[in-house]
């Protein structure tokens, strides 16, 4: 087994992996680098190419599978999830491979599909559509390799780990990685199915590392459905606007976020286009439990008409928008820009059920924006939010479950994955031989 560290192993973004088994080839993963890309769909005009992206390195250096003669012998590409970080990049990667089948579950691959059709890109690859927890035959495998789909909580729907099963043993990749146990839609994960892999033989785990260097767990949506209730019961009240801002993609976020605004009495609006993509993809899969009890705007004609009535009746509406990072053209952007007919008013009320991804980009930009709101008078409630990603004791419940022959840190910087060699050694690991630190575009050979 061989395995090549294509992207994701030195940054948060931009994952992808690839394993060689005999002369076959297996993509995992093929992910944007979130800075400067985030949130596509808000721009009017994406007008991205597969140069453009690798200048700027918003996509995998897929190149080294060129550099390996590997590119040819890949059989099939298999995601994760829906977020951005993980298959964003396929959309203008895809054609490199030919007629190569896509596996992902059905959410991811709307997603998917919503942006190879946004970026007006065509490709010829079979996408074929698979429910978690189950296990299937790569047609074009003469090793007899099978791919399976474990049951696995994030912050989107539908998110898998994916277990690769060929002669030399298992290949595991689980990113990303979080243990909720009380998830507020949907199941939580299939410990009896990652038990009984345990028992078989593991070869090596790729695991997110992104938190590996804190025992302080996230918490699961049962905890960010309190802190939205004790948001929404600190908000001025009366003809003062509300605003919540969170993660287009997070669905079980927005299906709290409208239970518990419709408390308020006010009527729901969603704004913005990757808002109206992510739930549209969930409507059309039959996991939108929200959808009709909100109003959706998506172009910037109806926003605009929809921000005009909220000025006149600020009391009436609750705003679910885009720009909790402050992203350019989003909807809190362009209303602190003046560039719409709203205008925030001294106690006024935004809420930001989201963290700020820790880029230098977001972090200033949201630094901006929150400084900017505050001297308007808006009241502003920041981290009503819980993250997507485990701690280290996600990650020892993973490794004593699956009992891996290998442990290969990714989903992060070198800085955030190096705890988890320190972690792997409670285990009896050893960094070079059985645990691997490794950078993008390196190969590990088991």
């Amino acid at each position: 087994m061989e395995i090549c560290t294509v992207g994701g192993f030195e940054e948060v973004g931009k994952n992808m992996t690839a394993v060689k088994i005999g002369e076959e080839v297996f993509i995992f993963d093929c992910g944007f680098f979130l800075p400067g890309i985030i949130e596509l769909q808000e721009q009017e005009k994406i007008g991205y190419s597969l140069p453009g992206l690798r200048r700027v390195g918003g996509v995998p250096d897929d190149r080294i599978l060129d550099q390996l003669g590997w590119r040819e012998k890949v059989k099939a590409i298999f995601l994760s999830h829906a977020h951005l970080d993980h298959i964003g990049g396929l959309t203008f990667l895809a054609n490199r491979y030919p007629h190569i089948e896509i596996f992902g579950t059905a959410f991811t691959m709307k997603v998917l599909e919503s942006l190879i059709e946004d970026a007006g890109v065509k490709i010829n690859n079979p996408l074929r559509v698979v429910n978690s927890d189950s296990r299937h035959k790569i047609k074009s495998s003469k090793e007899g390799i099978e791919i399976e789909f474990v049951h696995a909580t994030h912050s989107t729907l539908d998110c898998a780990y994916l277990a690769l099963h060929t002669k030399e043993g298992i290949f595991f990749y689980s990113l990303d990685l979080k243990f909720d146990n009380h998830p507020t839609l949907g199941n939580p994960p299939n410990y009896q199915r990652l038990k009984e892999l345990g028992k078989e033989k593991v070869k090596a785990l790729v695991i997110d590392s992104l938190y590996a260097y804190t025992e302080k767990k996230p918490g699961g949506e049962k905890i960010a459905e309190h802190l939205l209730e004790d948001a929404f019961s600190k908000v001025n009240q009366g003809d003062k606007a509300l605003f919540i801002t969170t993660f287009s993609s997070h669905i079980e976020r927005l299906n709290n976020i409208v239970k518990i605004g419709q408390r308020t009495k006010r009527e729901i609006v969603f704004l913005g286009r990757s808002l109206a993509k992510y739930v549209g993809c969930a409507l059309k899969i039959g996991k939108c439990p929200f959808a009709n009890k909100v109003k959706i705007a998506k172009y910037r004609g109806q926003v605009d008409s929809i921000l005009k009535k909220v000025e006149s009746g600020r009391g009436r509406y609750l705003i679910v928008c885009t720009g909790h990072q402050a992203e350019k053209n989003s909807i809190l952007d362009r209303i602190s820009r003046g560039d719409t007919y709203f205008k925030f008013r001294e106690g006024d009320n935004l809420i930001f059920s989201s963290s700020v991804i820790p880029t230098e980009v977001n972090l200033e930009a949201r630094e901006k924006l929150d400084a900017k709101l505050r001297k308007m008078g808006v009241k502003i409630q920041v981290d009503v939010h819980v993250h997507g990603h485990g701690s280290r004791e996600d990650m020892r419940e993973l490794i004593q479950m699956l009992k891996p022959e290998h442990v290969i840190p990714a989903h992060g910087s070198q800085v955030q994955e190096k705890p988890l060699i320190g972690l792997a050694e409670e285990f009896g690991y050893i960094e070079g031989k059985t645990s691997h630190l490794k950078k993008n575009g390196e190969i590990i050979t088991i």
